[in-house]
């Protein structure tokens, strides 16, 4: 990624971040989940068809769909083809893991186990935990998903946030990461861990830019539920939390809209982000809480850390940063984010 990006940089004069973070997080679930990296610089039938069957996923999922608020519509009208796209890209998808379940079947035998990947882990459950080649498919194709979008989308937010508060990035870079740096300057996992002001960073964009803010902790009422401001939720309502309005709401956070990662400095303001404290729960809490969390904060934290480490990075005059949001599958950058990386001394 970074290569890619000194690449462009360089051919170019600025940079479209969300294309190699999109980039890298796709090559980086996909060797977890299918043991394979894929070279999206090149255009061989695999990576094409890969690539063209994420790309036609995310739209449909994002997608406005009438028939989301209007059931009926669904037997008379569909105006944006949203059914006859999704009964086409299902074989697609099927076909492309099956075939890789295949290889993974034939070729299993060999593997030691650091080797392993997601889908050796689902081929040795036997018994009454063996799951059928279509459960499969499903499980592996969610975890395609939910994997690639929100890593690349918060990671994008964060750097966005860092261009616009020049400050935060210079002490992110000289207070923080410089010191921290071993093994001949490369960051690692156990660098990161010990960086709390990048750790601040993450956690308060995650509050001001959640990436679920209305698609976690979706559920159905059994019965009429009687809330302590009077409000009645009826039986067989599906009810969301609004985790935007609650990182935004003055009562809980003092200037909720400003980017101040120094709010998660210390141990008083220290807030767990996995779930414990319900005033940033971005990935849901309970029992049903985001499986990915610990894989996605580690990935975006070290993702944050090299791209800080190895590039100053200001503002495309010609292509301002405009934090407006779109919900689609996720809260995404409306408008793509441009920067100007300049490369810092070895």
């Amino acid at each position: 990624m970074l290569s890619s990006i000194a690449k462009e940089q360089s051919l170019q004069g600025y940079v479209q971040l969300r294309k190699h973070l999109q980039a890298a997080s796709l090559n980086s679930i996909m060797e977890i989940v299918f043991g394979k990296r894929y070279n999206t610089t090149k255009h061989d039938n695999e990576t094409k068809k890969l690539n063209e069957i994420v790309r036609e996923g995310f739209e449909l999922l994002g997608a406005f769909n009438w028939s989301d608020h209007l059931p009926w519509i669904k037997y008379f009208y569909d105006p944006f083809r949203i059914q006859e796209r999704c009964v086409a890209l299902v074989p697609r998808v099927k076909g492309l893991i099956k075939e890789i379940i295949k290889e993974h079947r034939h070729g299993n035998s060999n593997k030691s186990r650091d080797k392993c990947d997601f889908i050796d882990v689902l081929l040795s459950l036997d018994g009454e935990d063996t799951l059928d080649e279509d459960d499969m498919v499903a499980v592996l194709w969610e975890m395609i998903f939910r994997g690639t979008d929100t890593t690349a989308l918060l990671t994008e937010w964060i750097m966005a946030e860092l261009i616009l508060n020049p400050k935060i990035q210079k002490t992110l870079h000289s207070d923080q990461l410089q010191n921290l740096a071993s093994n001949g300057g490369v960051l690692t996992d156990a660098d990161i861990a010990k960086s709390p002001y990048l750790e601040a960073v993450v956690k308060e964009t995650l509050r001001l830019h959640p990436p679920g803010p209305l698609l976690s902790w979706a559920r159905l009422s059994t019965a009429d539920v009687h809330l302590s401001n009077g409000m009645i939720i009826p039986t067989n309502t599906t009810a969301m939390v609004n985790m935007w309005a609650i990182t935004h709401d003055p009562k809980i956070w003092n200037d909720p809209l400003v980017f101040r990662p120094e709010r998660f400095l210390g141990s008083v303001n220290n807030v767990d982000v996995r779930g414990s404290d319900l005033r940033l729960a971005p990935f849901g809490a309970g029992r049903r809480v985001c499986p990915g969390k610990n894989l996605g904060l580690a990935t975006v934290s070290l993702w944050v850390a090299k791209l800080v480490q190895n590039f100053e990075w200001v503002e495309d005059c010609e292509r301002p940063v405009d934090l407006s949001e779109e919900l689609k599958l996720s809260c995404e950058m409306k408008k793509p984010l441009f920067a100007v990386g300049i490369s810092r001394p070895n």
